[in-house]
């Protein structure tokens, strides 16, 4: 059988996925019988539709380092702990107080599939529960604290939630390029960075593979959200599996509104040349994270 860092893109993203799917299906079986709700909701999170990308850096990342040695299973619990701070994430962006979107992933938000207090818990919930998870991964303690100080930094108030918090605040609000680009690397980069670092770390880089990780990641992470805002003025709701033209619908400023779509589509070339030059500092072979690049520039949802 072909190692999963060694088969081809579609197959080694249907195998992380599964993977990590059936981790999560350990982690959040209902083991509270008051709270059957609770763990709905959360299975709903982030069990539903996903392209699971943050997951897949953690393998291949892991695997780029490791290479012949690579054991997926090591990567196991971490992947999921990716997974659950993404779902908690859009679960609570997806909430009145904040987009106010109904539509997600193709189906109804978590606060319309359940309650608003519902997806507000099982938000809380995802978030904790990742940290369990990086606990339970198989790594020694000090390599267990460093993931975890990766995680918090990635999705705290130093990463994901300042990102966010940046993006309500400038809706109706004009931002330069260089404001729009501090905050996308806030709110998607940095989750999508320590996908990268946490499976980097987990299969041992020193500190010039981390670096150079960490250099791909940030092109990458950037790259998806620009790819992002040219779909909302480019593909139909039911590509998309969100509402289409939802941004502009809020006033939102987006590399398309600041750059204009030509402009962005360039932006986005140089963003996957960026990350493909990071790996050129990684011996190794590095053709399944060239081939994430493609997949994550050329998207079509």
């Amino acid at each position: 059988m072909t190692p999963i860092n060694q088969a081809p893109l579609p197959v080694f993203l249907k195998a992380a996925a599964e993977r990590v799917e059936a981790r999560l299906k350990v982690a959040l079986a209902p083991s509270v019988p008051a709270a059957d709700t609770l763990f709905a909701a959360m299975q709903y999170g982030a069990l539903g539709p996903g392209k699971r990308l943050r997951p897949a850096l953690v393998y291949a990342c892991a695997a780029l380092i490791q290479e012949q040695h690579f054991d997926p299973a090591r990567c196991d619990s971490a992947a999921a702990a990716m997974e659950c701070i993404h779902a908690y994430s859009l679960i609570h962006d997806d909430l009145p107080a904040m987009d106010d979107d109904d539509l997600r992933r193709g189906r109804a938000t978590c606060h319309i599939a359940f309650d608003e207090a519902s997806a507000i818990l099982a938000g809380d919930a995802l978030q904790t529960l990742a940290f369990e998870l990086l606990l339970d991964s198989e790594a020694d303690a000090r390599l267990k604290i460093r993931l975890m100080q990766e995680l918090a930094a990635g999705s705290g108030a130093r990463g994901m939630v300042s990102g966010q918090a940046i993006d309500l605040a400038a809706v109706n609000h004009q931002l330069d390029i260089a404001q729009l680009e501090q905050m996308h690397r806030l709110k998607t980069g940095a989750l999508i960075r320590a996908s990268a670092r946490i499976g980097a770390l987990l299969g041992g880089a020193n500190e010039v593979q981390l670096a150079a990780v960490s250099r791909y990641a940030e092109a990458l992470g950037l790259a998806f959200q620009v790819q992002d805002d040219i779909l909302d003025v480019t593909a139909d709701t039911e590509t998309l599996g969100k509402t289409q033209g939802a941004d502009a619908a809020r006033n939102k400023p987006t590399y398309v509104s600041l750059l204009g779509l030509d402009e962005a589509r360039r932006k986005l070339a140089g963003l996957h040349r960026e990350a493909l030059d990071a790996l050129q500092a990684v011996r190794g072979d590095t053709a399944l994270l060239e081939q994430l690049a493609e997949y994550v520039a050329n998207r079509s949802h």
